[in-house]
């Protein structure tokens, strides 16, 4: 695939299309803002916490490196949980998930998750609401800081694709679920990024469903990638609609070759994704017209 240019990104994540900050709104803006950059702080403090101190406790109590897997994971997604309710108190962001959708969520085993990936906040909520959810990580991550923990809970992306595929399907095997957003980057703010095969490819080594979830609401400037550091939505704080899609199985694939299976499954998943998407858009621009 051809690199983009300049001309090509910069009209994918453009965003002049933006109203301005209306006069009596910019003290809260400004608030919103300082609110965003405030959560940054908290979530990296936060995590160099869990790596060195955290972690290491875990490990005291939980040698085997299984169980310290399971509870270090089920951490993560507590600390999410918490991070995402910092977020709330701050007035920063909204997140509209039912009781009940929060108890399907839960009950995810065994599963491929896939999502849309409009901001850097995705992979966060996902993992708050799943507590049993393994991740692939940029590789990068596994000389950094958090070294210790990525190695040791999560899939590192600089595996060889086999040895990757054997270690999503060993952690399915025992009723964790992987989270894969198959853009392989989050959503530009127009059209959008094509669907890589990997989710799909991974899917079918490890013969299990695919659980598609539209991570949906408002307008995500601020924390899309290209976006401002320095930026918040110009018109209302962040709304975060996550819903669980009908499953794909993956009974009618199974008894293809992997190389069309995975052509029609990532096809199949781009076509549910995108649906959702289009959907939720025009949910959101109706209601805030009605506003």
């Amino acid at each position: 695939m051809a690199k983009e240019s300049k001309e090509e990104i910069k009209s994918k994540y453009n965003h002049k299309e933006l109203p301005p900050v209306k006069w009596y709104r910019f003290p809260l803006w400004c608030y919103m803002c300082f609110a965003k950059l405030f959560c940054y702080v908290f979530f990296g403090t936060g995590s160099v916490v869990l790596a060195l101190f955290v972690f290491p406790w875990i490990r005291v109590f939980h040698r085997d490196k299984e169980t310290f897997q399971i509870k270090a994971r089920e951490f993560v997604s507590g600390s999410f949980r918490f991070f995402t309710n910092v977020m709330r108190f701050t007035g920063s962001l909204r997140i509209v998930v039912s009781k009940e959708e929060r108890e399907r969520f839960k009950n995810i085993h065994g599963k491929i998750i896939i999502a849309n990936h409009p901001s850097m906040l995705d992979f966060v909520f996902i993992m708050s609401l799943v507590p049993n959810a393994n991740c692939i990580v940029k590789g990068g991550l596994a000389k950094s800081i958090l070294a210790g923990v990525v190695r040791q809970c999560y899939i590192v992306n600089t595996l060889d694709f086999n040895q990757l595929c054997e270690l999503c399907k060993q952690t399915i095997d025992k009723g964790n679920n992987v989270i894969i957003f198959p853009e392989g980057t989050r959503t530009p703010r127009h059209g959008k990024n094509p669907f890589k095969k990997g989710a799909a490819r991974i899917a079918y080594y490890a013969k299990c469903g695919v659980q598609p979830v539209i991570v949906g609401g408002n307008d995500k400037y601020g924390l899309g990638k290209h976006d401002p550091f320095w930026s918040y939505n110009h018109t209302e704080r962040y709304i975060y609609d996550l819903k669980l899609l009908p499953e794909i199985p993956i009974d009618e694939y199974k008894n293809l070759t992997e190389t069309i299976a995975a052509k029609r499954l990532t096809d199949k998943m781009d076509e549910v994704l995108s649906a959702a998407v289009l959907e939720n858009d025009g949910k959101y621009i109706t209601n805030r017209d009605k506003n």
